[in-house]
Formats: C-alpha cells, sequence, structure tokens
C-alpha cells in the first residue's frame, strides 16, 4: 500500500509539472527581437569577447561570504530560543561558533581574504 501511494504521488508530481511546463510555453507572450539574443552587461553593449575567464579569489570570496552568511541564518533561531534551551543550548552554539572560527583562522593564513 506504502509503494502504491509513493507511486501515485510521483506519477501525480511529474504530469503536474509536465502541463505546468507545456502550459506556460504555449500561453507565454513571445517576443522575435534581435536585440533580445544579443549579449549585454547593464545595458551596455559589450566589446569584444562575452566571455571571460574570473580569477579564483572572487569565488573564495564569495564561498566565505556564503558560510558567514549560513552562520547568521543558523544563529537568528537559536538566539529566540537560547532561554528555553538552557545552557546546553550555550555550550552547542559555542562549539558551532569555535568550528567556524578555526575556519576563518585557517583562511586567513591560507591568504582567501586578501584581496590581489
Amino acid at each position: 500500500m506504502n509503494f502504491t501511494l509513493l507511486v501515485t504521488v510521483v506519477i501525480t508530481a511529474i504530469l503536474f509539472v509536465g502541463v505546468v511546463v507545456v502550459l506556460a510555453n504555449l500561453i507565454a507572450p513571445r517576443s522575435y527581437n534581435p536585440q533580445k539574443l544579443e549579449p549585454y552587461e547593464c545595458g551596455i553593449p559589450t566589446r569584444g569577447k562575452s566571455w571571460m575567464q574570473f580569477r579564483v579569489g572572487y569565488y573564495l570570496f564569495a564561498i566565505l561570504f556564503l558560510m558567514f552568511e549560513v552562520e547568521t541564518v543558523f544563529l537568528f533561531p537559536w538566539a529566540v530560543t537560547v532561554v528555553q534551551m538552557g545552557p546546553d543550548a550555550l555550550l552547542c552554539v559555542a562549539f558551532f561558533l569555535f568550528i567556524l572560527v578555526l575556519g576563518l583562522v585557517y583562511a586567513w593564513q591560507k591568504g582567501a581574504l586578501e584581496w590581489r
């Protein structure tokens, strides 16, 4: 019985997504303007090649930024419920922050925070 329910849910989900995609393609407005196919940056036409490689430093900086943003997202629920959870919650979040500080120290030592 559970397998039949699972198969029914999966088939329903696939059909629903398929119908929505087909329906969106049928009723979506279309504009066949040649300018829409041109590459641009902030409305300014590009000069030269549009595809260029970025230095890996940009990606490292972005990953570190995301890591500390996720840390902030995890700290908000903890801050709301810390009074009800008691001292165990304080110990858990201290360990969490310690791991993050270790990651920050490691990135700092590797020079990932230096903008060259």
